[in-house]
């Protein structure tokens, strides 16, 4: 099984920006959607963006506008590029796709 390993977390000033990325040990090429998803403290893991392997992407409504998704299948990678962030964006941080197990995440804080 592909193993996932989230970076790019870290504090940030509120409107400050920060790219996450996911790297894959193994081809995400034939993998048809991945996504980022995260948990605040004391609250469910939502899911905020999917990228197909086609490059269509999905965002939820608290992050749209602000959060792009890419994926590079040549190198593996999943990307998170966060902009304009709020402190309600605090959260962990993690991707994944349907039926894979659950990585450490990056922790990602936003300070007001």
């Amino acid at each position: 099984q592909v193993q996932l390993v989230e970076s790019g977390g870290g504090l940030v000033q509120a409107g400050g920006s920060l790219r996450l990325s996911c790297a894959a040990s193994g081809s995400i090429f034939s993998i048809y959607r991945m996504g980022w998803y995260r948990q605040a403290p004391g609250k469910q893991r939502d899911v905020i963006a999917t990228i197909t392997s086609g490059g269509s992407t999905t965002y939820a409504d608290s992050v749209k506008g602000r959060f792009t998704i890419s994926r590079d299948n040549a190198k593996n990678t999943v990307y998170l590029q966060m902009n304009s962030l709020k402190p309600e964006d605090t959260a962990v941080y993690y991707c994944n796709y349907v039926g894979h197990s659950w990585g450490q995440g990056t922790q990602v804080t936003v300070s007001s």
